[in-house]
């Protein structure tokens, strides 16, 4: 069983930066695809980012292009999520998830759909004052 645990988070005001990572358990496995998503209050969950095995490619929401940045250090088993210019709209829970090494990598938008991923965080509070 896989065991993500998550650091980062908190309170920041309007225009500032927080660092989300997300370190996985399982380090004898190779590196897995990995997605960021969140929860606003009263919302549904949403895709947010992800990256692949070598963090060679990343996707990311409309909503955060040009303002996150999704990372990764293999040698440490972790990625992270860097986030500039944050909004009170980006005000979540943040998750991250992994996908089974053993599954094929995702392909188009079965990147942003929570099923790809097998495994979760435990989600880390986002707050972003105005």
């Amino acid at each position: 069983q896989v065991q993500l645990v998550q650091s980062g988070g908190g309170l920041v005001q309007a225009g500032g930066s927080l660092r989300l990572s997300c370190a996985s358990s399982r380090r004898t496995y190779t590196a897995y695809a990995m997605g960021w998503f969140r929860q606003a209050p009263g919302k549904e969950r949403e895709f947010v980012s992800a990256i692949n095995w070598s963090g060679a490619y990343t996707t990311y929401a409309d909503s955060v292009k040009g303002r996150f940045t999704a990372s990764r250090d293999n040698t440490e088993y972790t990625v992270s999520l860097q986030m500039n210019s944050l909004k009170p709209e980006d005000t979540a829970v943040y998750y991250c998830a992994a996908v089974d090494p053993g599954h094929p990598e995702p392909r188009g938008s079965s990147w942003t759909t929570e099923k790809t991923y097998e495994y979760w965080g435990q989600g880390t509070q986002v707050t972003v004052s105005s």
